[in-house]
């Protein structure tokens, strides 16, 4: 078996792993894989622990070492929705050899238990090594909200801006996208819809709510009588 052919059926194997909720912890990309896929419960705890992919991805990059034999080193920066995230990691999507030679990965980490107020966005960030010899010429690595993609190796990518975390909205006028701010009111007294997190919801005072589902990279905002924010919580 070539080195090419061999890494994709360790790569394979890592990703099989991961689905199973393997826990190893080794050096190998096909290690790395410590709980189950995105969005899958572990036990271990009185309160479910959920594993989800982060709210965005800030930069990739790979290093690779100055002494042979050559190892390549994949640093993954994030933003998490609210503090409380922890144990991030890199989980292979790709299986086999890529035909594009793009290897695709998702960063995700241990969710908070709980819904948690918007205090603002919190940095996380886990690493990928790649043994020598692997057939991969660039990396494309997904959130929750976006991916970002790096098309050299070494090399390194930045994502795009975050947006307003809404850690300062409670108390300002909520604007819908397409709407004009209310008359005499400045930017620093409005948080306008376009500038939120992807999948925002917003609860208006004579909403209902039909469903009780929770997402920890939804951000729900509730507005008063007025248009004014009351709460802004990630749940």
């Amino acid at each position: 078996m070539n080195e090419a052919n061999r890494y994709a059926a360790v790569v394979a194997a890592g990703l099989l792993m991961s689905l199973a909720g393997s826990a190893v912890a080794q050096t190998s990309p096909a290690d790395q894989s410590r709980s189950g896929p995105p969005g899958q419960a572990s036990g271990g705890s009185d309160s479910p622990q959920i594993r989800a992919p982060v709210l965005r991805i800030t930069s990739i990059e790979v290093i690779r070492s100055s002494h042979g034999p050559a190892l390549d080193i994949i640093r993954v920066r994030g933003l998490a929705s609210s503090s409380g995230w922890e144990e991030a990691e890199l989980v292979p999507l790709t299986r086999g050899a890529p035909p594009d030679g793009m290897l695709e990965l998702v960063l995700v980490a241990q969710a908070p238990a709980d819904a948690r107020e918007a205090t603002g966005f919190e940095t996380i960030e886990a690493i990928f090594p790649l043994e020598t010899g692997h057939p991969f010429k660039g990396v494309n690595v997904h959130s929750a909200s976006d991916s970002v993609t790096l098309t050299q190796l070494p090399g390194y990518a930045e994502g795009k801006a975050a947006g307003e975390d809404c850690a300062k909205c409670v108390g300002k006028i909520f604007v819908a996208k397409g709407a004009a701010p209310p008359a005499g009111k400045s930017a620093a007294e409005v948080v306008k819809e376009d500038q939120l997190p992807p999948n925002t919801r917003v609860i208006k005072h004579s909403d209902g709510i039909p469903t009780a589902d929770s997402n920890p990279n939804r951000l729900t905002l509730v507005l008063n009588k007025e248009g004014r924010i009351t709460t802004a919580i990630w749940d």
